[in-house]
């Protein structure tokens, strides 16, 4: 077991939403490539509206959006911003690529609104106009030829476009902020270590927007549920890898660092003793075998990779014959939030 979780009295702050930032930088285009999201490529979440209006108002409900206006006016993120030497939470910092969507608005880059369809689905530019085009400008979604609807995927994809198919590429949105992979923010600023991040239950909650296919925004099905519920902890893995590989000092970030990583292992161990997945075997086998110390960036990078090759291939199988797994699924009391109606 790793020496680091021999230290104690590091509680993680939970929330839906993480309250602060990352390190400063001077802001403008050129910051574009520190963004997850290049400003240049955004198109934001009205242009999204105008085809998933029903999705985007389900999503202004959620914390996801009030971000935008909250976060910055918090007594937690203005004592972590002043902790890290940032005067303007909105343009001066990597706040913008977790806690906001930044686009290009008069010529510069500007925060627009919090959390987005293109935080999770990419920015829209290359792949918009081929997204909303059903085969013709009198054409409507419901009146679209099955063979133009598959090349019309199959193009947006090919152009960036996430799907929410893509299980493994959405959710690793999500673990990419949720996680918190940045020492300095957490040992110098101050900022939670990540949060209890599980998947379905915080994609089943008040973020749910599954109305393109399900008019009362229904839960996923438990075959996906039992995928997601896999993936997420493969993810959560990975990304406690991530952040290790980072770690230099035996503090706050790496001890939670290393609890991350052992619940996953556990988890994932749990879930290989009642369902059949070589690839979740492979992973438990793998985290078995690493030793969890400081100064081991090359071995963590390594296993991240790994688990998340492993991953992917999980979340491109059928949940049909994973029925074992149920008993760990989140119950839906224990959602994030109440989903929107």
């Amino acid at each position: 077991m790793f020496h680091l979780l021999h230290r104690s009295g590091y509680p993680i702050v939970l929330g839906l939403l993480v309250l602060a930032c990352s390190l400063v930088v001077p802001w403008s285009t050129s910051v574009a490539q520190e963004l997850r999201l290049d400003p240049a490529l955004v198109k934001g979440p009205d242009t999204c509206g105008e085809c998933h209006e029903v999705s985007v108002n389900l999503w202004k409900q959620s914390h996801h959006f009030s971000t935008f206006k909250d976060m910055p006016r918090s007594d937690e993120a203005r004592a972590i911003a002043k902790k890290m030497g940032i005067k303007r939470v909105k343009s001066e910092s990597d706040c913008l690529t977790c806690h906001f969507t930044t686009a290009m608005d008069g010529g510069k880059a500007k925060p627009v609104a919090g959390i987005t369809c293109e935080s999770c689905h990419s920015a829209g530019a290359e792949w918009i106009d081929v997204h909303s085009d059903f085969g013709g400008k009198d054409v409507k979604a419901e009146n679209e030829d099955p063979a133009h609807k598959v090349d019309r995927y199959k193009k947006s994809e090919a152009a960036g476009m996430i799907r929410p198919g893509n299980m493994y590429a959405v959710a690793e949105n999500c673990y990419a902020c949720h996680t918190v992979p940045n020492e300095k923010l957490v040992n110098v600023g101050g900022h939670p270590a990540g949060s209890k991040f599980e998947l379905v239950a915080w994609t089943q909650g008040e973020v749910r927007h599954n109305a393109w296919y399900t008019e009362s925004n229904d839960e996923a099905p438990i075959e996906r549920r039992r995928l997601m519920y896999v993936v997420g902890k493969m993810l959560d893995l990975e990304y406690a890898y991530r952040g290790l590989a980072e770690a230099t000092q035996k503090a706050k970030f790496a001890v939670s660092m290393a609890k991350r990583a052992k619940s996953a292992s556990n988890a994932l161990a749990k879930i290989a003793k009642v369902v059949d997945i070589a690839e979740v075997k492979s992973v438990v086998t793998l985290a078995g075998g690493i030793k969890l110390k400081l100064n081991n960036k090359d071995a963590y990078l390594k296993a991240a990779n790994t688990v998340a090759e492993n991953a992917k291939k999980v979340a491109a199988m059928d949940g049909g014959s994973l029925a074992g797994i149920d008993a760990l699924l989140p119950k839906s009391a224990k959602y994030k939030g109440t989903p929107a109606s």
